[in-house]
């Protein structure tokens, strides 16, 4: 656990001290006492072991290395997926009992990410927590009246429609428990700020754990059915389907991640001297994503925005690309359509949704003098000013050909001073806050042996000189949009072309042959 900060520690200890007092009151209830070597008549504890088998059975097949192959390729085990199982016992048991259930499996679960061990047993406190939960709300509502007495005295008629309240309330408190728990490790464990990190993570989970509700509440009527728990077991074939469904989703998304690597890595081999920058300028936007409350799969979208912003690179002459002297203001015009030729690029590509547009604007400017369509203030699509701040801060605090690296601490400067021109004030300021809480590991991404490691911690140039217009710029700094580079208005550029149709649309395609019609 050094790995793990401090206050994640004690709170992954707090939350088994928690689950412990869940757990324990179950071996003192007089219903789970085993005498001898037979239970009594009253006893629960076959049920106990039968479900906790039962959940453990179903969460182990993606740590065998023989079953999971098996299984991985037809119908793949995913967590939560069997959460029906535990809302089970929430409805069949006491408390203690059914908290018990979710130790197991949660500890024989598989976990994507080190250190595996603390994973599983924080796994396994968050689910007896939730189970426990979920068996008091069940139980004050009347829930096993509602289901016709409990597990151990035989069979009864449920009481429907009433015990739908009561499995409604214990779904509601596994979900409610686990929200709480999940934001509270985000905190301290991932140092998520306390404002964002409960954010949607309620909304997000009302809607699955209900279906889970209906599964378990299903499963705990034919466990109490004359068909006894035999016939509760083929609702586990739904289960395995809607698995199924949820791991294709994974693929489809794992196939979306090699796409935008493919292209990510052709416009590295195109352009030598950033690389490295698109996956940064994606770890800046979902940064400020973060701070802004984003979460879920807009950040994802947003930071797929950020990676790809220089796709259209590879719609621009590799000779123009690579030009370390001055641009001709024709050259300069081919390196401005590169947000077009990148919308072109990725126009077809459905699941990149919002970033498309990002893509498009992510060099408009604040007050309407940016390209390529000179939209200003709020017409410029939100993500396209997200991805702007993170090009600029990566550009300025990565060494290239043309200049040397500026320290964290001058790029945000410069950032500030162009708030509210070049850049969004409130995205200047979600990044400032997204490093003063995980700070920046600046990186030299030129392969220029004449610039250096060494200067990526140089003192930058005064900011009069950020500030003037040269009189003419490399490609690499035209692609960058430092504001050292485009503070002031550009020169023998025709002006940009507004859009009749208004920010957030496909721009026309002309007859000159490239995307918008522009040169």
């Amino acid at each position: 656990m050094n790995a793990i900060p401090g206050a994640a520690r004690a709170y992954i200890c707090c939350a088994v001290l928690g689950a412990l007092a869940c757990v324990l009151p179950a071996f003192a209830l007089p219903g789970l006492r085993v005498v001898g070597a037979q239970a009594r008549p009253d006893s629960q504890w076959p049920a106990v072991l039968l479900l906790g088998a039962l959940y453990a059975l179903c969460e182990a097949p993606a740590r065998c290395r023989f079953l999971g192959k098996s299984v991985r390729g037809s119908v793949p085990v995913a967590a939560g997926s069997f959460f029906p199982v535990l809302l089970t016992a929430a409805f069949l048991l006491p408390p203690a009992a059914a908290a018990l259930v979710a130790v197991p499996g949660a500890l024989a679960g598989q976990v994507a990410r080190r250190p595996a061990g603390v994973r599983r047993v924080w796994r396994a406190a968050q689910l007896a927590i939730a189970t426990w939960g979920a068996a008091q709300a069940h139980l004050v509502l009347g829930g096993p009246a509602a289901l016709g007495g409990a597990v151990s005295a035989g069979h009864g008629v449920p009481d429907f429609p009433y015990a739908l309240l009561p499995a409604g309330a214990g779904a509601l408190a596994f979900c409610l428990i686990l929200s709480a728990l999940d934001g509270g490790i985000l905190v301290t464990a991932e140092r998520r700020p306390v404002r964002t990190a409960w954010r949607g993570l309620l909304p997000r989970s009302l809607a699955p754990y209900g279906a889970h509700a209906l599964a378990g509440l299903m499963m705990a009527v034919l466990w109490r059915s004359p068909y006894g728990p035999l016939s509760a077991l083929f609702l586990l074939l739904p289960m395995y389907i809607s698995c199924w469904v949820f791991t294709q989703y994974h693929r489809e998304r794992a196939a979306h991640q090699a796409t935008i690597r493919a292209l990510v890595q052709a416009v590295d081999l195109k352009d030598r001297y950033t690389r490295g920058h698109s996956e940064r300028v994606g770890r800046a936007s979902a940064m400020i994503a973060g701070e802004l409350g984003m979460a879920g799969e807009r950040l994802e979208v947003l930071r797929f925005a950020g990676i790809l912003h220089d796709v259209g690179k590879l719609g621009v002459p590799t000779r123009v690309l690579r030009k370390d002297g001055p641009l001709t203001p024709e050259e300069r015009r081919v390196i401005e359509l590169h947000p077009e030729y990148g919308h072109e690029i990725v126009r077809g590509i459905d699941f990149l949704g919002e970033a498309r547009l990002a893509i498009l604007h992510h060099h408009e400017r604040l007050d309407g003098s940016g390209y390529p369509y000179g939209l200003a203030g709020a017409e410029i699509p939100e993500f396209a000013r997200v991805v702007a701040v993170a090009d600029a801060f990566d550009a300025m605090t990565s060494t290239r050909s043309y200049r040397r690296a500026r320290p964290v601490s001058a790029a945000v400067s410069e950032l500030r001073r162009c708030a509210g021109t070049q850049f969004d004030p409130r995205m200047v300021r979600a990044l400032v806050r997204a490093l003063d809480r995980h700070g920046w590991q600046t990186a030299v991404t030129s392969d220029e042996t004449g610039v250096g490691a060494a200067g990526a911690g140089r003192v930058p140039e005064p900011s009069s000189d950020l500030s003037r217009e040269a009189p003419a710029v490399s490609a690499g700094a035209l692609l960058q949009a430092a504001p050292s580079t485009l503070a002031a208005p550009r020169k023998n550029v025709p002006p940009p072309h507004r859009r009749p149709d208004g920010p957030g649309t496909t721009p026309p395609r002309g007859g000159s042959g490239t995307p918008g019609g522009h040169r």
